[in-house]
């Protein structure tokens, strides 16, 4: 026992001077691995943890436990929002960043407590969500009918250079489709594969945050719409293809990626006039929410939808609503149309 208790000291402290790099390594394998964090929020998470290791100039991983007090956590918070002037809502992802590493840390005892949470947060504006107005979305639509028909789909042959022209222009019209009638993620679209829609109940499934799972009511247009798509990808590949293979593809074959579907967005909105300004796939997602309060969906339906892991996320969506009300108020009501006085 002697000898075991000296070998795991010397193992201790033998790991307490690898690099700092691999500490941060350790952690991001662990919301990866374990919490299913998606690619990008790993490595947003892996440049914030070096960024403040660089910050406090740990080499090793001693340095870094060591520099995790709430003084030093402090004047990093000062830092970035006054050498580096980022904005409260950047800096208050920071420290959520250093909190839950904290948190993995203190499970693993090589921390006593989080100095984080005594560390106060900065003040941040309430942003309400930006959304398209529903007549700039039916002009889309009806623009952009003739590239999801099936009329269209017969001039498919393969190959050919007008064949991939009609295959992109109907791929990109199925994207805006899916995440405006659905509501879902951007990294939940490029995730979807072939068996995740069952067309005889309608619904598709989804792999959302923290890799939970749910289904998607979808209408019996969009169903249709994802079914001649299918039939176009046939024709361009030759055969037929598994279920277990992605639902959408690039022009070139390829599985969707962030920043392909990015540039569709951008590209198939920017032609509609009443769209003009900020142009992405998490403003569809708005979009869906305001309109379905807007016609009367609870909010634990449209939380269950979206997959959100709690309702606070969801109601940030009745500002919109409130806002749309006060309109309606200002407009139809005597006295509010009186300025608040006693007759006409």
């Amino acid at each position: 026992m002697r000898f075991s208790y000296t070998a795991n000291i010397t193992n201790l402290a033998a790991s307490l001077q690898r690099p700092v790099q691999m500490l941060v390594e350790e952690y991001i394998s662990y919301i990866s691995k374990v919490r299913r964090y998606s690619p990008r929020t790993c490595e947003l998470y892996s440049e914030i943890l070096k960024g403040f290791a660089g910050y406090v100039g740990a080499t090793t991983d001693k340095d870094l436990l060591d520099s995790i007090t709430h003084s030093m956590v402090r004047s990093y918070e000062v830092h970035l929002l006054d050498a580096k002037k980022e904005d409260p809502r950047t800096v208050n992802l920071h420290l959520s960043v250093l909190s839950g590493f904290c948190k993995y840390l203190m499970k693993d005892g090589r921390l006593v407590s989080n100095p984080v949470r005594m560390v106060s947060r900065p003040k941040m504006e309430k942003r309400l969500p930006v959304f398209y107005r529903e007549e700039s979305m039916r002009e889309y639509f009806e623009r952009t009918d003739h590239d999801a028909s099936e009329e269209n789909l017969e001039l498919l042959t393969g190959g050919d250079k007008v064949s991939k022209e009609l295959y992109s222009r109907r791929l990109s019209r199925l994207i805006v489709s899916i995440l405006y009638s659905t509501g879902i993620r951007r990294s939940e679209l490029v995730g979807i594969t072939i068996g995740n829609v069952d067309f005889s109940r309608k619904v598709m499934k989804v792999r959302g945050k923290g890799d939970k799972t749910r289904e998607i009511p979808l209408v019996p247009s969009l169903c249709k719409e994802i079914s001649l798509y299918l039939q176009s990808v046939e024709t361009m590949e030759g055969h037929v293809r598994p279920v277990s293979d992605p639902l959408l593809v690039t022009p070139g074959g390829a599985k969707l990626y962030p920043v392909f579907v990015d540039r569709v967005i951008k590209s198939e909105l920017g032609q509609v006039a009443g769209i003009t300004g900020r142009k992405s796939p998490h403003v569809l997602r708005h979009s869906l929410a305001t309109e379905l309060l807007n016609e009367g969906a609870d909010l634990n339906s449209i939380k269950e939808m979206l997959g959100h892991s709690s309702l606070a996320a969801t109601q940030v969506y009745t500002h919109n609503s409130i806002e749309k009300l006060k309109k309606v108020y200002v407009n139809a009501h005597p006295r509010a149309k009186s300025g608040g006085k006693n007759g006409d």
